[in-house]
């Protein structure tokens, strides 16, 4: 055996033909499958597209940046679940473009942060960061408080999230700016229809001001949903299920 891989290794040519050979069987193993494959993400119940609300939302956190020092991405270990929560999915992020997966962390993972702070403590510390927490080094945004959002082209981002894969219907699409409206204020008109489109979707004035919908608004919707689709008292991972 030891004489047989001696000529391997003193022959070059022959060593690149078989370096060949094993990387596109391997190639083949790992890529053939992705043809048949419906899906390689494993369908986790409760996941839904972003509301109208939420998805604004988290548009305003990616123009700030928020990604620069929060990452969304629990590992599998276990300092990091007991921190933070159950280990991240990748079906929780199968609707996010870009998705938010990383490892810079200058403040703490947000994965799970929906329903941890009351809105109250959100808008404190969007406004002051300080104020809630005095050693942060966060920078403050109070002028999210102070800006109304575009409402005009909302049925254009859904539709755009459709396009590449995103399952917003007809239906969804022409619903958008009364989806928006009807989940910022809890005595409008069509939070039923809504809730039916988004099930488990927060509806509350956010940032505490009825007399418009602010940037605020959204960012607080869109941080308030992470991590509270699935229901991880009874999740099973599927290879568990076989």
């Amino acid at each position: 055996m030891l004489a047989k891989h001696e000529i391997i290794e003193k022959n070059s040519t022959l060593l690149l033909v078989l370096i060949l050979v094993v990387v596109s069987i391997g190639g083949l193993v790992e890529i053939a499958p992705l043809f048949y494959l419906e899906s390689t993400i494993e369908k986790v119940k409760g996941m839904r597209p972003y509301s109208p609300l939420e998805l604004v939302g988290r548009n305003i956190y990616i123009r700030e940046g928020c990604y620069n020092c929060h990452s969304q991405m629990i590992r599998p270990l276990r300092d990091e679940a007991e921190r933070y929560g159950h280990y991240s999915l990748a079906a929780e992020s199968m609707y996010d473009h870009p998705f938010q997966w990383g490892s810079k962390r200058t403040g703490p993972d947000l994965a799970r942060v929906g329903g941890r702070y009351s809105n109250e403590w959100h808008v404190a510390h969007m406004i002051n960061p300080r104020s809630v927490v005095p050693e942060s080094i966060m920078p403050g945004y109070p002028h999210l408080a102070t800006t109304a959002i575009r409402t005009d082209d909302i049925a254009a981002h859904l539709r755009a999230n459709a396009g590449v894969g995103v399952p917003y219907s007809d239906e969804m699409i022409e619903a958008a700016f009364v989806d928006l409206m009807a989940q910022s204020d809890p005595d409008a008109d069509g939070v039923d229809e809504l809730m039916v489109r988004y099930p488990k979707a927060i509806v509350a004035d956010f940032d505490g001001n009825p007399a418009f919908v602010s940037e605020l608004d959204a960012m607080i919707a869109y941080l308030q949903m992470l991590g509270t689709l699935v229901d991880f008292d009874s999740y099973q991972p599927e290879e568990n299920l076989r």
